[in-house]
C-alpha cells in the first residue's frame, strides 16, 4: 500500500512539474484572473455554479477571459457578439468538443451533444434531422396536446412535494411517447433515465473532468475513491449499457409483432436498410431523450416559479388566450400565430434562468488570435450563457421577468425562429432541427395551463401565502428547488373539455 501511494505521489510530481513548465506564446493570452502555481485558476472557482464565477471575472476582465484549472486552458466568452464572432463565423476552428474523460468514464460517450466534430456527429445530426426535423414534428401535435391536457389534470392535485414529480413525468413520457411510443415497463425505464442524468449534471463539467485530465492514474482507482457523484461512474454504465439497448429492441420486437405506435425509432426502422447502423440510432434516441427531459422539465419549473411571481405576466397571458381561443376551445399548436405573447413568455422563460447556465463546452482546433489575444489550440471553450442572459445593456432590470423585451411595439415576437439561449448549448444545426419538437411541446404546455388554472402562492395553516423566491440546484443543468405553489381552476368549460378528451382515451 504505501509503495503504491508512494508511486502516486511521484506521478503527480512529475505531473505538476510538466504543467507549471512555462509556456511560451506568440502573443499574449486573453486577460483573466491571475494563476496559481499547478492549480491555475481552481481554487477561486465556485464548484457548484461556476458561471457566477465566470461573470463576475468578466466585470473584472472583460467580455471574453483567459483561465487555468489544472493545466487545462479555458476561454469563457461573456458576449453574445463573441460568441457570434469565434462560433458562428470561425465555427471550423470552434465545432468540435472536448475530450471530457469523466463522460467516458461514465459510460456516456455515445452522447451526440459532445460528440467531436467529424463523420459520426455528420452522421448524428442526419439521423436527427429525419426523425425530428418541422414537417415530422408536425404529425407529434396530438401527442403534445395529449400530454399537456394530462399535465393540467395532474397539478389540480399537486403539493409541493409532488410538482417536480409530476412535471418531469409530463416531460420524461412525452419525449418517451414521441422517441419510443408505448414501452411496456415506462416507469422502470423513467427511474433510469432521471438517475443517468442526476449522475451525469454533477460529474461531467469540464471543471471536474480537469481533475482527470490532469492526473491520468486516477482513472485506475475506484470510483468510490472520489465520493459524490463520481462515486457513481459505475452505476451510470451500466444504466447506459441498459437504456441504450432495452427499449429499441422492445420497439424492434413491437414492429414485428405488429404493435408498435408510432415514434421517431419506428420510423427509423421502418425505413431502414440492410447497412443501417442500429447503435448510431440507439444513441440519437437516447441523447434526444436524456437531454429533452432533462431541459424541458427544468423550464417547465421555472415557467411556473415566474408565473407565481408574476400575476401581471400570468393575467395577460390569459387575456390574449380568451381573446383568440373560444371559451370552451383549447389553444392548440395551429393558435400559435394569434398568440405571441406565449410564445414571449417561452423565451423570457429561457432568458430568465437558462436550464444550462454554461451551455455545451467546445474546443479548439487550431491555435487562433482574437483582438490581438493568443487562444492556444485544444483550449475549452465555454458560453457563459448566464452572463449572456444578465447583459444590462441588452436585457435592462435584467432579473426582471418581463416577456415584453422580446416584443416589438406593436406586440409582435422579436425573433420568432431562434432563442440564444439554447443556440450556444448545441452546434446550431442540431439545435435548429430539434427546436421544433422543444418549442412545440413547452408552448402547448405553457398554453393549456394557462387556458385552464390560475399559478397562485399557497398558503399556510393561517391561511397567509407563503412567499418564494428564485432557488436553483447545481451542477451542468439546474432546475428551480422545490417550492410551494396552488391552482385554481378559472375556466370550468375548458377543465370539462379536458377531462372529456382524457375519458375518452
Amino acid at each position: 500500500m504505501l509503495f503504491t501511494l508512494g508511486i502516486s505521489c511521484i506521478i503527480a510530481l512529475l505531473v505538476a512539474l510538466r504543467l507549471t513548465r512555462k509556456r511560451v506564446y506568440p502573443l499574449p493570452l486573453l486577460p483573466g484572473p491571475r494563476p496559481l502555481p499547478f492549480l491555475g485558476n481552481a481554487l477561486q472557482l465556485n464548484t457548484k455554479r461556476p458561471w457566477l464565477t465566470y461573470t463576475a471575472w468578466g466585470k473584472t476582465y472583460g467580455k471574453i477571459i483567459y483561465s487555468r484549472i489544472l493545466g487545462i486552458d479555458m476561454i469563457i466568452i461573456n458576449s453574445e457578439t463573441i460568441a457570434h464572432e469565434l462560433l458562428e463565423k470561425r465555427s471550423a476552428n470552434y465545432s468540435t468538443r472536448p475530450v471530457v474523460r469523466t463522460n467516458e468514464l461514465a459510460g456516456l460517450a455515445f452522447n451526440s451533444v459532445m460528440l467531436p466534430y467529424g463523420e459520426t456527429l455528420r452522421q448524428h445530426r442526419k439521423i436527427y434531422h429525419q426523425v425530428l426535423r418541422a414537417e415530422v414534428s408536425v404529425s407529434y401535435h396530438e401527442i403534445y396536446s395529449r400530454h399537456a391536457n394530462g399535465l393540467v389534470i395532474d397539478l389540480l392535485d399537486v403539493t409541493s412535494d409532488s410538482l417536480q414529480q409530476h412535471t418531469e413525468a409530463y416531460s420524461g413520457s412525452l419525449i418517451m411517447a414521441v422517441t419510443y411510443g408505448h414501452l411496456a415497463n415506462e416507469s422502470l425505464f423513467l427511474s433510469r433515465a432521471h438517475e443517468i442524468v442526476d449522475i451525469g449534471k454533477q460529474a461531467v463539467s469540464p471543471e471536474k473532468a480537469a481533475m482527470f485530465t490532469a492526473f491520468p492514474f486516477l482513472e485506475k482507482l475506484p470510483f468510490w475513491c472520489f465520493g459524490g457523484s463520481f462515486s457513481l461512474m459505475g452505476r451510470c454504465r451500466e444504466l447506459c449499457e441498459q437504456l441504450l439497448n432495452e427499449p429499441f429492441n422492445e420497439v424492434k420486437a413491437q414492429i414485428a409483432d405488429g404493435t408498435a405506435s408510432r415514434s421517431s425509432v419506428a420510423d427509423f426502422l421502418s425505413q431502414a436498410h440492410d447497412n443501417t447502423d442500429e447503435d448510431m440510432m440507439k444513441s440519437v434516441a437516447l441523447t434526444g431523450y436524456l437531454a429533452g427531459m432533462e431541459t424541458t422539465a427544468s423550464i417547465l419549473q421555472t415557467f411556473l416559479l415566474a408565473m407565481i411571481l408574476y400575476p401581471d405576466v400570468q393575467a395577460r397571458a390569459r387575456a390574449e388566450i380568451d381573446q383568440a381561443v373560444r371559451h370552451d376551445s383549447m389553444p392548440c399548436l395551429d393558435d400559435r400565430a394569434s398568440l405571441p405573447y406565449i410564445d414571449a413568455i417561452l423565451h423570457e422563460v429561457m432568458r430568465w434562468y437558462p436550464p444550462a447556465p454554461l451551455g455545451i463546452a467546445h474546443a479548439t482546433s487550431n491555435d487562433d488570435v482574437y483582438d490581438g489575444h493568443f487562444i492556444p489550440k485544444g483550449a475549452i471553450v465555454m458560453v457563459n450563457q448566464w452572463a449572456l442572459s444578465r447583459d444590462e445593456d441588452i436585457f435592462p432590470d435584467a432579473s426582471r421577468f418581463d416577456p415584453s423585451r422580446h416584443l416589438t411595439v406593436d406586440g409582435k415576437l422579436k425573433n420568432p425562429f431562434v432563442n440564444h439561449f439554447c443556440l450556444w448549448s448545441w452546434q446550431a444545426d442540431s439545435w435548429l432541427i430539434c427546436r421544433w419538437f422543444a418549442e412545440n411541446s413547452l408552448w402547448n404546455a405553457f398554453a393549456t395551463i394557462l387556458a385552464v388554472l390560475r399559478i397562485d402562492h399557497a398558503k399556510d395553516s393561517n391561511g397567509d401565502k407563503i412567499e418564494v423566491k428564485p432557488e436553483y440546484t447545481a451542477g451542468l443543468g439546474i432546475h428551480p428547488e422545490l417550492f410551494p405553489c396552488s391552482f385554481e381552476v378559472v375556466n370550468t368549460a375548458r377543465e370539462a373539455h379536458i377531462r372529456a378528451m382524457m375519458n375518452s382515451k
